[in-house]
């Protein structure tokens, strides 16, 4: 059974050439669908024996990934990113899939590398995505983040760290903001397409409930100074996308008063406090617990 995988890329010159050695010898056919990159990312694609074809630029990937998908001849297809590796017990693994016929796609655990380390918790591990499949069995809808459709049975494999795609995601700041204005432009467009009407008190209710759930519910302070790092940038996007609109609906004048404001902060407060009572309750804190509960029942 041979195995196409394809590569969606732009401008992925530094992280292309980990992507491609890492499937050197494993893969039988690479389809690198290129958005007319500046930089060497086409030659290196060549270089490597990619077959190479163009798409027109878009700011995320799913518009060109089922072109991509197109273009492959194998009987199993694995999408793999510019910026992600394949370990070697994970293509072992893969390779056992080709074999059976009952299997139609796998489900596979992705290692995230944010800031220089592997981000266990905060709702980034075990980031399960559907990248290992036979033709016509997956397709992806041109949203952002959309989650693909599936037909026949699938096999999710174990979280396990050897059988995870490895993802060297966002390296710096400045590439997770850049990333951030881009995604943020798309988020907005099923709020638009709804006619959801923004009203203010979205601007502290929605960041906050994204910090809690990746800091509290996703053990983020399990990552140290990077969970906390990454559960206010991720707050911060919430925050940016109903910004934005805002600024769609005209930046429409509401009226409010500070004892507003101070509502909405005090609930985000009970919030948090709800959270850390939970959290001292699992660390067997009973004097902090109790201090917590009581504190909910004062406010």
């Amino acid at each position: 059974m041979a195995v196409s995988v394809v590569i969606n890329t732009l401008n992925e010159a530094k992280n292309l050439p980990c992507a491609l050695k890492s499937i050197h010898g494993w893969a039988d056919e690479i389809v690198v669908v290129d958005m007319h990159s500046d930089d060497d990312t086409v030659q290196i694609a060549k270089k490597h024996g990619a077959r190479v074809f163009t798409h027109p630029r878009t700011d995320y990937v799913e518009p060109a990934r089922n072109f991509a998908i197109s273009k492959a001849t194998g009987d199993w297809i694995l999408i793999l990113d510019a910026d992600e590796e394949l370990p070697p017990a994970l293509r072992d693994r893969l390779l056992e899939f080709t074999h059976q016929t009952e299997i139609t796609h796998v489900r596979v655990p992705r290692k995230n590398i944010i800031f220089n380390r592997w981000i266990e918790h905060s709702r980034w591990w075990p980031d399960y995505n559907i990248r290992f499949f036979k033709p016509g069995a997956v397709t992806w809808d041109d949203a952002i983040h959309s989650i693909p459709l599936t037909r026949g049975a699938g096999f999710d494999l174990p979280a396990k760290e050897d059988l995870a795609i490895i993802h060297h995601h966002y390296q710096s700041i400045s590439q997770y903001l850049d990333r951030h204005n881009r995604y943020t432009d798309q988020l907005i467009k099923p709020f638009i397409e709804t006619n959801y009407q923004f009203h203010w008190p979205d601007l502290i209710t929605k960041p906050t409930h994204e910090f809690l759930s990746r800091y509290f519910a996703g053990e983020g302070y399990k990552d140290g100074l990077h969970g906390l790092a990454l559960a206010l940038l991720q707050a911060t996007t919430e925050l940016v996308i109903y910004l934005k609109l805002w600024e769609h609906q005209g930046f429409k004048p509401q009226q409010l008063e500070i004892d507003q404001v101070e509502q909405s902060l005090s609930q985000s407060s009970k919030d948090l406090t709800w959270w850390l009572a939970n959290y001292y309750q699992k660390q067997g804190n009973l004097a902090k617990t109790i201090w917590r509960k009581l504190k909910l029942k004062l406010m």
